[in-house]
């Protein structure tokens, strides 16, 4: 029995750890289809045979854990830059999959309980569990939206072009849908069956023709030459500069070659998050005279760096985004809301820091959480814009970027450095195309050792500086896109399809009975 049981345990393993080569950046996403059939069809079946609910809780942390520790493996990468965090990387590599893994086990122990014999109904079960769960996933604490089953399909931009309307969460739920149909077709009993994958099939057709319309509109449309031009700066700093002291100077002028500042003509320089090493926000009018012979009168320059607030007699650290002039006058700022744990914060810090644990990225303390996130307003004689400022992993939020949606581009600055030459860059980069389509707006990236973009609302990249290359990505000419459906609603609309789900349920029980 104990023999059995194993098996069952690295048949379910194996099924998760297959289905992560969907993922970016390989996007093989026809695996999907096998490994959520196969695993559908076990818990179905084994369902019929065996009345202990915490099996099945089991199986589903088999399949997340195998999911996880094959796509979020880069993640102890960033614990190997400081020597004192070096024992914490086998923990990193099992702890954070097996953690995740929690909420795939929740998800067939509710399947377990909520379980209907009809095929068609179990079917709807299995999604909806699927998909609210990996909402809450997404939401509860700091929420952890990484690597949703959905961005299979991040390669596949006429098929993702309905996140415009729907979003991300509910375009995940559709997803598992469909991935599971095959299931469906080989369990079926009834026509109930066969009618619900021909309805994902039309489904999945109706995307394709909707975004095949929609690029075709888009690329018809008439470019619009902007009176600036922005470039988003990609270079590739060591992360020493976190741990030794660096030359700072010498950085800054690098930043200043690869931006190639003309003074011809008005442009918004992006540099990535956290390049500046040593100086704080207040302490940058030392560069003043630096700035000032490299870039024109009406250029501004913005930056990742870090700040310092005293309140209440306490020095606050912020990880911010700074906007100078020439001068290195202060026209706006923002401090990261969403900070990464453990890379930014330690939660339950005085407990925690008694054992030696504290942030990566910071030496001194955690960072403090920004209050809220608005579009800046940057604005001199030549240029007039709202840009909405995100900070690293902050692009990964779907729904959350900001209530004011008055905001011409995002801006998106990162260091990607900490996870290497692995595949985590590439994760991250993806969901900036997410998040380009959903909003209908261009995202200009700039990323330290990692893929700098302009991405337009399509989610196409029309500039772009390859993973490891250094250099810089260009606009100075847009296409005007509608506010999307999305952007007005945003994940009230995910709340809408679990209502149609359950209207579906419905639907096809009482299609059963007649």
């Amino acid at each position: 029995m104990f023999k059995k049981h194993f098996l069952n345990y690295l048949y379910i393993i194996f099924l998760g750890a297959v289905s992560s080569y969907s993922l970016p950046p390989y996007n093989y996403f026809i695996i999907n289809f096998i490994t959520f059939s196969l695993f559908f069809i076990f818990i179905f079946d084994k369902k019929k045979r065996i009345t202990n609910n915490n099996f099945f809780f089991q199986y589903g942390w088999c399949f997340g854990f195998g999911y996880f520790l094959f796509s979020l493996y880069w993640v102890s990468i960033s614990l190997t830059f400081d020597q004192s965090f070096k024992f914490l990387i086998p923990v990193a590599i099992i702890l954070l999959p097996a953690f995740l893994a929690i909420f795939y086990g929740l998800i067939t122990y509710l399947f377990s309980i909520f379980y209907a014999k009809n095929l068609v109904t179990s079917f709807f079960i299995f999604s909806i569990l699927f998909g609210t769960i990996e909402f809450i996933r997404s939401s509860i604490l700091t929420g952890f939206p990484w690597n949703l089953i959905a961005f299979s399909f991040s390669k596949s931009i006429y098929f993702i072009q309905i996140l415009s309307i729907i979003g991300t969460y509910s375009f995940n739920l559709i997803c598992i849908s469909l991935f599971t149909i095959p299931a469906l077709f080989i369990l079926r009993k009834s026509r109930a069956e066969i009618i619900v994958c021909f309805f994902f099939i039309l489904v999945s057709a109706g995307f394709l023709i909707f975004g095949n319309f929609k690029n075709n509109n888009f690329n018809s449309s008439e470019g619009i030459k902007k009176p600036y031009t922005i470039k988003a700066i990609s270079p590739n700093i060591s992360l020493d500069r976190f741990y030794s002291k660096q030359d700072e100077l010498k950085i800054i002028n690098e930043l200043i070659e690869l931006s190639a500042p003309t003074k011809t003509e008005p442009t918004i320089f992006l540099w990535p998050e956290g390049v500046i090493p040593d100086s704080y926000l207040r302490d940058m009018s030392i560069y003043k005279n630096l700035f000032s012979n490299n870039f024109g009168e009406h250029d501004l320059i913005i930056m990742g760096l870090n700040s310092i607030e005293t309140k209440n007699d306490k020095n606050l650290f912020f990880n911010s985004m700074a906007v100078f002039n020439n001068k290195l006058d202060l026209i706006a700022s923002y401090n990261k809301v969403n900070l990464v744990p453990f890379g930014e914060f330690t939660p339950f810090e005085k407990i925690l820091g008694l054992i030696g644990l504290k942030t990566i990225t910071n030496n001194y303390q955690s960072f403090s959480r920004g209050e809220k996130r608005i579009p800046l307003n940057i604005k001199n004689s030549k240029i007039d814009l709202n840009l909405l400022p995100l900070i690293c992993y902050e692009i990964i939020y779907s729904g959350k970027l900001s209530k004011d949606n008055n905001f011409d581009y995002i801006i998106n600055i990162s260091e990607d450095g900490w996870f290497g030459n692995s595949i985590g860059p590439k994760q991250h980069f993806s969901h900036s195309i997410f998040r380009s389509i959903e909003s209908g707006k261009y995202i200009i990236r700039s990323a330290n050792n990692g893929i700098s973009a302009i991405i337009n609302p399509m989610g196409i990249a029309e500039e772009e500086v390859e993973f490891g290359s250094t250099g810089y990505a260009e606009l100075s000419e847009i296409k005007l896109v509608k506010s999307t459906p999305f952007m007005l609603y945003g994940n009230k609309i995910f709340l809408m399809l679990i209502l149609i789900y359950i209207f579906l349920i419905f639907s096809f029980n009482k299609l059963k009975h007649e």
